[in-house]
C-alpha cells in the first residue's frame, strides 16, 4: 500500500514537518477555499503543490500530493437544479487541470447536504483518549427537538424517541448548543455558522429528491466525467455514506456493497471506482468489509483504514471511532484481502497496482488533546493508526512475495 496522509492546507495543525517525521510517502489534500462548483485553476494547484513540497526550514519535503480528497459535487448537480449543467463542466476542468499538475486519483462523495454526521467530537474513552461517536439518541434529540424538522419523530423508533425527549429535556441551553453545533460541524459551509434555518432550507432542497432521483442523478454525473477521466487516464473514487444509513429524510445511495456495484455497473469504466473506507462502511453490521475488498478489490483507487465499535447490529446504531486494530473490522483480513488484490495487480502488469492509503480519522490522545485541530485528525493518533496498519502490512507481505 501506498502510505498517504491527509493535509487540510497551511492552516492545518498538522504540518509537512510532522507528515516527514510520520513517514509517509505521499500527501492527500484538496482546495477547501475554492467554492463549490468553481474551477480549480491551474495556479491554485500549482500553489497547493509548492506549499507541501518544502518544510519550514524551506527544504525540501518530497512529498507531492498525490490524491484529491475531495473535488466536491455540488448540491445543484446532485439534485439537478440551477446551474448544475455548468457545475459538471467546471468539474471537467477541475479534472483536466489536475490531470496537467501531473495528479491521477479524485477521491468524492454523493451525499445530500451530510459530509459526515458526529453528535459527540471529543467522546472520552476509560484510558482518558478522546473520540468522535454517533450516537442515535443524540441525534434523534437534535432532529426532533433542535432541528424540529417536520416529520422527524416518525423516522425513529418508539424507544429511541422516548429516549430522546428525556435526554434533550436534561440538557441544558449550553448542552444544546454544542450537540446541535456538532451535527452541524459535518455540513459544507459549517464555518460559517450555519442556523438552524439554514440547515431547513438546504434539507428542503431535497424535498422532490427520492432515492431513485438521486441514484439517477449520480449516474448522469459519472455518465458525464467518467469517459473523461478513463480518457486522461485518472480514477476516480466515490468515498461511501458517513454513517452509512438514512439521516434527516435524506437518500442515501453509496452505504453497502450492493450500491457500489450498482454504481459500477451503470458505468462500466476502470476510471469509475471506489474509496473503499472501512470506518465509514464499518458503522453496518452488514457490510463485510474484507469481502468487499475481495468481490470489488479491481475498482478500489484509494483506501481509507479506520475502524469503529457500534454499540448493536441494528441499522441505525450507535458508533465510535475505536482504535484502528481493536474495533469490529478485522482490519489484518481486510489488508490480507489488499496485498492480495495488489499482488493480482503487480502479475497483470498494472501501473497502480500499489493503492493509496490513509490511516483515516484517529482518536485524540497526549498531546493532541486540547491541541485544537481537525475533528478526527489528530498528529499523534495517526500517527499510532499508521504505525500499526504499516505493522500489520510488514507482517502480512511476506505472504506476497513471490506473488
Amino acid at each position: 500500500m501506498r502510505q498517504t496522509w491527509r493535509w487540510f492546507g497551511p492552516n492545518d495543525r498538522v504540518s509537512i514537518d510532522d507528515m516527514m517525521q510520520a513517514g509517509v510517502q505521499g500527501v492527500v489534500t484538496a482546495l477547501h477555499h475554492v467554492p463549490t462548483g468553481e474551477v480549480w485553476s491551474p495556479e491554485q494547484i500549482a500553489l497547493r503543490q509548492a506549499q507541501l513540497a518544502a518544510m519550514r526550514d524551506g527544504s525540501p519535503s518530497g512529498l507531492a500530493w498525490e490524491v484529491v480528497e475531495s473535488l466536491p459535487v455540488s448540491e445543484a448537480i446532485k439534485t439537478q437544479t440551477g446551474d448544475w449543467r455548468g457545475h459538471v463542466q467546471n468539474w471537467t476542468q477541475s479534472m483536466r487541470n489536475l490531470h496537467a499538475a501531473g495528479i491521477r486519483v479524485i477521491c468524492y462523495n454523493f451525499m445530500p447536504v451530510l459530509d459526515w454526521t458526529r453528535t459527540d467530537l471529543e467522546w472520552r474513552r476509560p484510558n482518558g483518549a478522546r473520540c468522535m461517536r454517533f450516537d442515535l439518541t443524540d441525534f434523534a434529540a437534535f432532529d426532533i427537538h433542535i432541528l424540529e424538522r417536520p416529520g422527524a419523530a416518525e423516522d425513529f423508533p418508539e424507544d429511541i424517541r422516548d429516549a430522546a425527549a428525556r435526554r434533550f429535556a436534561d440538557m441544558d441551553d449550553a448542552a444544546r448548543q454544542q450537540l446541535a453545533g456538532n451535527v452541524v460541524f459535518g455540513l459544507p459551509g459549517a464555518a460559517e455558522h450555519l442556523t438552524m434555518g439554514d440547515v431547513r432550507d438546504l434539507l428542503q432542497t431535497y424535498a422532490p429528491v427520492t432515492d431513485a432521483v438521486l441514484r439517477r442523478n449520480f449516474n448522469d454525473f459519472l455518465e458525464q466525467v467518467a469517459p473523461v477521466a478513463q480518457d486522461l487516464g485518472m480514477r476516480l473514487c466515490c468515498h461511501p455514506d458517513d454513517p452509512p444509513f438514512a439521516l434527516l429524510g435524506l437518500p442515501r445511495v453509496m452505504s453497502t456493497e450492493a450500491d457500489y456495484a450498482e454504481r459500477m455497473a451503470a458505468v462500466d469504466l476502470p476510471a469509475n471506482g471506489i474509496t473503499l473506507c472501512s470506518g465509514s462502511l464499518g458503522a453496518r453490521h452488514d457490510n463485510d468489509l474484507p469481502g468487499m475488498m475481495r468481490r470489488l478489490g479491481d475498482r478500489v483507487h484509494f483506501l481509507h483504514l479506520r475502524n469503529v465499535r457500534r454499540d448493536s447490529d441494528t441499522i441505525p446504531a450507535s458508533f465510535f471511532e475505536d482504535e484502528h486494530l481493536t474495533g469490529q473490522t478485522d482490519m489484518v483480513d481486510l489488508i490480507d484481502a489488499v496485498l492480495a488484490e495488489e499482488a493480482r495487480r503487480r502479475a497483470a502488469g498494472r501501473e497502480d497496482w500499489r493503492i493509496p492509503m490513509r490511516p483515516d480519522h484517529g482518536q485524540d490522545i497526549l498531546d493532541d488533546i486540547g491541541r485544537g485541530g481537525q475533528p478526527g485528525y489528530p498528529a499523534i493518533g495517526r500517527l499510532k493508526g499508521l504505525a500499526e496498519l504499516r505493522g500489520v502490512e510488514l507482517a502480512l507481505s511476506r505472504n506476497y512475495r513471490a506473488a
